[in-house]
């Protein structure tokens, strides 16, 4: 009777650990499971969001967003966009958000935003023998830009009084096109983020130079639809700011840019 006893506490014991370990096992893949996950929009934009050598998303914007939204209990899925139709898309609830070296400047009404967390600078290169120095020597030139972005409003719209009249600006769908049209004569300037501007010469061995005086100094955001009910936008703002206090968004940008704590001084800038 005392082996059976024994045997039989064994049993118990053996079929109590199983069913404790059953049961952790079991929550982990819960809150696996419910983890939901952001969409994120982009287009391919170095060095903020660009694919590395083995076609897997990276860059500022990439891990900036891993990093805070995990913070905040979700995944996220990159996923490539048109540019021009990335208002529609937010708004259809194809994407949950747009995060893509975005300039708030200008467009504080046509999204709810999350920023700026970092700041950034609207510039025009040339090609390096250009006789283009000044904005004021574009006068009559021609320029590329990509559509739908902040310097084919400013070229557009002219409101500011130190950009001069074109001869012609063209607006291209793609990023890349631009160094392609400046490179081959094309155009005699190009306007964009310096970011990637100085990406893009890192990357191809261009030979560009970017003139001294910024078109624009912006800061850059998330944009999320106006009609969005979560919140979001306040969170994320809320753990963007935490990040860039405890030093982690400095020591992400700091793995593609130069001095990245010039990019973090969001609380420079003049209200939008």
């Amino acid at each position: 009777m005392t082996i059976k006893k024994v045997i039989s506490a064994c049993l118990m014991l053996t079929c109590l650990i199983t069913g404790l370990s059953g049961c952790g096992k079991t929550d982990q893949v819960s809150d696996t499971a419910e983890r939901s996950v952001i969409k994120l929009g982009s287009d391919s934009y170095p060095p903020y969001n660009y694919l590395n050598e083995d076609g897997v998303p990276t860059g500022i914007d990439v891990e900036l967003a891993t990093e805070a939204f995990g913070r905040m209990g979700y995944d996220v899925e990159i996923v490539n966009i048109d540019w021009e139709k990335k208002q529609e898309l937010v708004e259809n609830g194809d994407i949950d958000c747009i995060m893509g070296c975005f300039s708030m400047k200008g467009r504080l009404d046509d999204y709810k935003w999350a920023g700026p967390y970092m700041v950034s600078n609207q510039v025009v290169a040339v090609n390096e023998n250009s006789d283009i120095y000044t904005l004021s020597d574009l006068e009559g030139k021609t320029l590329a830009v990509q559509s739908t972005t902040k310097p084919e409003g400013i070229f557009l719209k002219r409101t500011d009084s130190r950009i001069p009249k074109l001869g012609n600006l063209i607006s291209l769908e793609h990023r890349e096109l631009i160094y392609t049209f400046l490179g081959k004569g094309y155009a005699d300037a190009i306007g964009a983020h310096e970011e990637s501007v100085i990406q893009y010469m890192k990357d191809y061995d261009a030979k560009f130079r970017i003139l001294d005086e910024p078109l624009m100094t912006v800061g850059i955001g998330v944009a999320f639809s106006k009609n969005e009910t979560r919140d979001l936008p306040e969170k994320l703002e809320q753990t963007l700011d935490e990040m860039r206090e405890d030093g982690t968004s400095e020591k992400i940008i700091g793995k593609y840019l130069d001095d990245p704590e010039k990019y973090l001084e969001v609380d420079q800038l003049e209200e939008e």
